[in-house]
């Protein structure tokens, strides 16, 4: 019985093992055949191209992007072009696919020192751009994949920077090797921005790319990484590979790939860059990041022996393309498009063809053949980054619902047998509708070593769930923030163009800009309530005109962090406010009822009534009520913000509203903020009312003071921004000034209040209100209270209560700043104060309230903004490697980078805005000061540039190029230029001892995030990538303690 007992419980253990290990087999046999979604791409190619859509543009249209030869890099075009190409060095074809603007490079942005980054290969320079732009497309603040287990799979074949330098020059030594290392290529990505995950580097030559993508997916499969990032550069820093494949024969004499052409007569070499974001789709849709593709499966393989070393090889191709159809459990009958690698070759076309009749060709219908065609006609042959090319390109394809057409194509090539399968080479763009199954697409890509890559795509799911709807009322802000000026005006005017075409949510907008951007130095925010305002304060940021609606300004190098409780003025009330929070919110209610206790020996009215809308209709129209309510509100929401856990750092009161935020200060009780607003606001009604009244109007102070000329019954009551005024005084004064300025086509706002706030009028009560205030004792604050008058913090105790019983008229006048300001003011001595029952005297009051300065106006409420994090220190000595920057930088795709062409060494300083620099070399077209980055170029051309000319390919003592380099010179405004003689700034040489090198500080690249985050959760709106410049938050977490905007500053 024993053994029966033992025999029984041994089958029972080894049964539930089974059930355990058959799951963890289906989980596993799961993930293994599990699609990876693309959730982002970027990319840079011939043409300009810069964007995914630039691209799509480029090739939609029929683009042809091939050029002439760059004249910045250094190479000897005189003696490099050979009409025969039979002299060793030269070409017989003197075009291609070139990115001119390769040598850009916008170092400090990244924190990498001026010689670091002359070190730098200009592919490894690109990647970081893209890398930065690509997570900004995928709707991911780059900041928080910072010690991620995020991988990097990068293709690159070109390894020729400075390859013809002699000597590593003295300035760029221990750089030089990290600078054009392979392994770097994918290291410094990691690095860069705090990625764990594995980082390689791909050398399979033209199929690079689509290698690292193949191994990207299998890293995310095996749970290696739990996103990747995977793509291929190319840049050549020489001409070596025109000369070498003109003694091969192997170029197209126009430097045009003519893909499967009758006149295909060889490839037309160029360079790109073009990475994607993948993810495993589950983990794409539980992270809520837009699936733009799904990658099936993929497959790689080698051509093995074969006919010779570079030459195809037709059944390796077959093979890879049927495992990879294998991998991702389709048949060939249902693929629809193929992006082949067609190069244009006489040899190479009628292989892959051939390859590509006999897999997809077959068991498919001839009236539905499979689609051919091939970036590279557009492009050129972009070797390690094509690949990627055809995967965006094809990506781009399944989203427009269009194939595009494949260009220089008389005739197919009569070397294939066309008919013996259905596949069709698109020559005019073709359709490509949905159909009941999903659209697929299928990419090819054969390095010239022999390794063949092939990836089948398919179109992004159907999202499972609805969106939720999203509210289109109510006052929203749109954030952006860059490195510098230039740079937000930019991305204003890109951000500009997405929102006037997109037709998407106002809110998803917003929602996007402030979650996905990171936090940059220079920042814009635009608060508005429909799409028209919006549109037109971009137009202002883009323009650097000042509008309403609209605060910019520069964080400070150390801000205060956290959030900022701004209180408005009189006219932001409506009837029934709060009354939803009094139900929904305890520490509403409660605040409320501890206000309504305050308030209850000053008041004969009750506060709840007059919330609840059970009192008279008209209650709020009494200026004895209105302020005391609205003191009791802003009060209570701030204690609604409290119990969330958001404490502020500063606080900001605009007129009435600098009471309540003394009270959240602490400067004054609960008690003593109920009789200053309850005592004030009676003696207003009671001897001011109905003798004046105040209007907003959309201009500057200096205009307000034009149309004030003659009128000596109004005054300005206060400069609420660079285009808000407000003025005040008799209603006749008023009624003609706000005639004046409608008909100057100014925008006027009548505020409903019957008494001319801060001017003169309000120094009758002035002596009434300190005998009120006597009896209240202010307090040191604990939270600093900002100043609207002297625009100082200060939580220090006034020497007595009256301190600032008084606001000036004068915005500049010095008050005590954390004491709540009544509306009288010192009437100047040539206009002696008015009674409101006689006619106010002539005026002119001195001084004139001025405009705020930059400094408050910095953010949305002129407070304090976040802090950023502390950035990398300034660069180390040789041979030793900075620490990451604390979070990634970032760099708009579509400005030019400051610095000049790196791959240009010989350029001379050219002329620029800041100053002039004089360096020994060529001439350089736009040389100086630019605005992008931190607002200055980066002379990274320290070393003696004529000396190692020969690190781009020029002979030593060769003369210049023509117009080679761009702007390799030109330091900020009165500022150095390096190795340069004087002109307008000091000239410095850029050897490591100069204190201007050792000065150097590389900016903190991106900012965190400060402040909390909003409550809520919205479908993020997929923007252009930043300017996108972009940044999340403008000037920290700035919480209106009033559920309306639209008085705010009005007056009172």
């Amino acid at each position: 019985m024993d053994d029966v007992h033992k025999l029984r419980h041994y089958l029972t253990r080894v049964t539930a093992e089974l059930k355990e290990t058959r799951a963890q087999l289906r989980v596993a046999e799961s993930a293994a055949a599990e699609p990876v979604a693309i959730v982002g791409m970027s990319c840079r190619y011939p043409g300009g191209v810069a964007s995914p859509e630039a691209l799509w543009e480029l090739v939609e249209g029929g683009g042809d992007a091939i050029s002439g030869f760059p004249a910045d890099r250094g190479w000897d075009l005189a003696g490099l072009v050979d009409p025969d190409g039979e002299r060793p060095g030269t070409s017989y074809t003197a075009e291609g696919g070139f990115l001119h603007t390769a040598g850009e490079f916008d170092a400090s942005f990244f924190g990498i020192s001026p010689r670091e980054a002359l070190a730098m290969d200009p592919q490894q320079r690109l990647l970081l751009e893209t890398s930065w732009e690509l997570f900004e497309r995928a709707g991911i603040d780059p900041a928080s994949l910072r010690s991620s287990r995020t991988g990097v799979f990068i293709g690159a074949s070109f390894h020729d920077y400075g390859s013809r330098l002699p000597a590593i020059p003295e300035e760029v030594e221990g750089h030089a090797m990290t600078g054009v290392a392979g392994s770097v290529v994918s290291g410094r990505i990691a690095y860069t921005f705090g990625l764990t995950g594995p980082a390689l580097t791909v050398d399979t030559a033209c199929s690079s790319s689509l290698v690292a993508l193949h191994l990207g997916v299998r890293a995310l499969r095996d749970g290696e990484c739990g996103m990747a990032v995977v793509g291929g550069v190319a840049v050549m820093s020489t001409p070596d590979l025109f000369t070498e494949f003109s003694r091969q024969r192997g170029l197209a004499r126009d430097g045009r790939c003519k893909a499967f052409s009758a006149a295909a007569d060889g490839m037309g070499a160029a360079e790109g860059v073009g990475l994607l974001l993948v993810e495993r789709l589950s983990d794409a849709r539980r992270n809520g990041h837009q699936v733009l593709a799904v990658i099936r499966g993929s497959a790689v393989n080698q051509d093995g022996a074969s006919n010779g070393l570079t030459a195809p090889n037709g059944p390796a191709q077959r093979r890879v393309i049927q495992d990879a159809l294998a991998d991702a459990g389709v048949a060939s009958s249902e693929v629809d498009v193929i992006e082949a690698h067609g190069t244009g070759t006489a040899l190479g076309d009628p292989i892959e063809a051939q390859a590509l009749l006999a897999t997809y060709g077959q068991d498919r219908p001839a009236e539905r053949p499979a689609l051919l065609g091939s970036v590279k006609s557009n492009l050129g042959h972009t070797q390690a980054a094509a690949g990627v090319a055809g995967v965006i390109k094809m990506v781009m394809a399944m989203r427009h619902d269009v194939v595009p057409r494949t260009l220089h194509v008389d005739e197919p090539t009569p070397h294939v047998d066309w008919a013996s399968g259905a596949v069709e080479l698109v020559t005019e763009n073709a359709s490509w509708p949905e159909a009941e199954r999903a659209r697929r697409a299928a990419v090819s890509s054969f390095g010239v070593s022999g390794t063949n890559a092939h990836v089948i795509l398919e179109a992004a799911p159907t999202a499972d769930t609805t969106s939720p709807s999203t509210p289109t009322e109510g006052v929203l802000p749109w954030v952006i923030s860059a490195r510098s000026e230039t740079a937000l005006r930019a991305q204003a005017a890109q951000l500009l163009t997405f929102a006037a075409t997109s037709g998407r949510h106002l809110a998803d907008i917003g929602w996007a800009l402030a979650r996905h951007r990171a936090a940059l130095e220079h920042r814009a925010v635009v608060v508005a309530a429909d799409r028209d305002t919006f549109l037109a304060g971009l137009d202002a940021i883009a323009t650097g005109e000042p509008a309403p609606h609209v605060v910019s300004g520069v964080a400070p190098e150390e801000p205060p962090s956290g959030a900022v409780f701004v209180f408005p003025g009189q006219g932001s009330q409506w009837v029934g406010m709060a009354a939803e929070l009094l139900d929904s919110s305890t520490a509403f209610a409660e605040s409320i009822d501890r206000c309504a206790q305050a308030l209850a020996p000053h008041i004969e009215w009750n506060l709840l009534d007059v919330l609840r809308e059970t009192s008279d209709d008209t209650a709020l129209e009494r200026v004895d009520v209105v302020q005391p309510a609205l003191w009791a509100v802003m009060v209570s929401l701030a204690e609604v913000w409290r119990s969330l856990g958001i404490e502020p750092a500063a606080v900001i009161g605009h007129s009435q509203g600098e009471i309540a935020a003394a009270c959240v200060a602490g400067a004054l009780t609960l008690d003593d903020g109920a009789r200053l607003v309850a005592l004030r606001s009676r003696l207003i009604a009671r001897e001011l009312a109905g003798h004046g009244g105040m209007v907003s109007l959309a201009t500057s102070a200096d205009q307000t003071r034009e149309l004030l000329t003659g009128h000596d019954d109004v005054w300005i009551a206060a400069v609420n921004g660079p285009t808000s005024t407000v003025i005040a005084g008799t209603p006749g004064g008023l009624a003609e000034v706000t005639a004046a300025a409608e008909n100057a086509g100014l925008r006027t706002r009548t505020i409903p209040v019957d008494y001319a706030s801060h001017t003169p009028h309000v120094d009758r009560i002035r002596e009434q209100l300190l005998q009120l205030a006597a009896p209240i004792t202010p307090r040191a604050g604990h939270v600093p209270l900002y100043s609207t008058v002297t625009a100082a913090p200060s939580t220090a105790k006034p020497s007595t209560p009256s301190t600032g019983t008084a606001t000036s008229a004068n915005p500049s006048a010095s008050t005590t700043p954390f004491t709540p300001s009544t509306p009288t003011a010192t009437p100047s001595a040539s206009k002696p104060a008015p009674t409101p029952s006689s006619p106010p005297p002539s005026k002119k009051p001195t001084p004139t309230p001025s405009p705020p300065s930059a400094a408050t106006t910095a953010t949305p409420n002129n407070s304090s903004p976040p802090s950023p994090p502390s950035g990398p220190t300034a660069s180390p000595p040789p041979g030793r490697r900075s620490s990451p920057p604390t979070t990634p930088p970032h760099q708009p795709p579509h400005l030019p980078l400051p610095t000049p062409p790196l791959l240009a060494f010989g350029g001379r300083a050219g002329r620029g805005s800041g100053g002039r620099g004089a360096v020994r070399g060529g001439a350089s077209a736009g040389g100086g000061r630019s605005e992008h980055g931190r607002g200055r170029r980066v002379r990274v051309h320290g070393p003696d540039l004529h000396r190692y000319a020969s690190m781009a390919g020029r002979p030593q003592g060769a003369g210049p190029d023509p117009g080679a380099g761009r702007g390799p010179a030109g330091a900020r405004a009165g500022g150095r230029a390096a190795r340069g003689r004087r002109t307008a700034g000091r000239a410095r040489s850029a050897h490591p001892a100069d204190p201007a090198v050792r000065r150097h500080r590389p900016r903190p690249p991106g900012g965190h995030r400060r402040g909390g985050r909003a409550g809520c959760v919205r479908r993020t709106a997929a923007l252009p990538a930043a300017p996108p410049g972009a940044g999340r938050r403008s000037g920290g977490l700035a919480v209106s303690c009033h559920g309306d905007t639209d008085g705010v500053g009005a007056g009172r």
